[in-house]
């Protein structure tokens, strides 16, 4: 492991100013659509040599932006996110190992529509900065796939030229700038 990951330490806030969480699915079977919530915080507290890590993030699923309105609407309902019954959906860290000198594998559980299920992300160290105004910063981009089916998400309309309107592999992109807490 690459000294700046084995050195990193302390309690780090995420900036959702500077950070994307976002969703990508397929649609009627030829083009991608991209998602991003707007409403999100999370921290990051860690002990050299990563132990004891723990990661904890809370999405208002509400804030869902795929720049198209009645989208949105239609993802808030109870087809997909449920935003009324379930405000949030989150994840909660439960190992963090490194991969190699510029990977971090996280495994955690992801809460939508009070599902829980096991999931892993590979994040990519972006590296880390002092900013202008004294804060350290550091940096991660990683993704990973699921199914939104296993989420309880099952709306779909079938095509007249096959396929469905919506696909059932989801992949969540996620980019981090966070703050060390002083």
């Amino acid at each position: 492991m690459s000294t700046a990951l084995n050195d990193l330490a302390g309690t780090f806030t995420i900036d959702p100013q500077h950070s994307r969480m976002g969703l990508v699915a397929r649609h009627a079977m030829v083009t991608k659509v991209r998602g991003s919530f707007n409403d999100f915080e999370g921290s990051v507290s860690t002990e050299a040599g990563l132990t004891n890590t723990e990661i904890a993030v809370t999405i208002q699923v509400s804030s869902i932006d795929t720049r198209n309105a009645d989208r949105d609407g239609h993802l808030r309902t109870g087809d997909f996110f449920d935003a009324e019954t379930h405000p949030t959906m989150t994840f909660a860290s439960t190992e963090v190992t490194a991969v190699d000198d510029e990977t971090l594998r996280v495994a955690g559980d992801l809460t939508i529509k009070g599902v829980v299920k096991p999931v892993v992300i590979d994040f990519e160290y972006a590296g880390s900065a002092t900013d202008p105004y004294g804060n350290v910063r550091v940096g991660f981009e990683g993704s990973t796939s699921i199914l939104r089916s296993d989420f309880g998400m099952m709306f779909n309309a079938a095509l007249e030229t096959g396929g469905v309107l919506v696909s059932d592999k989801i992949t969540v992109e996620i980019e981090i700038s966070a703050i060390k807490n002083a």
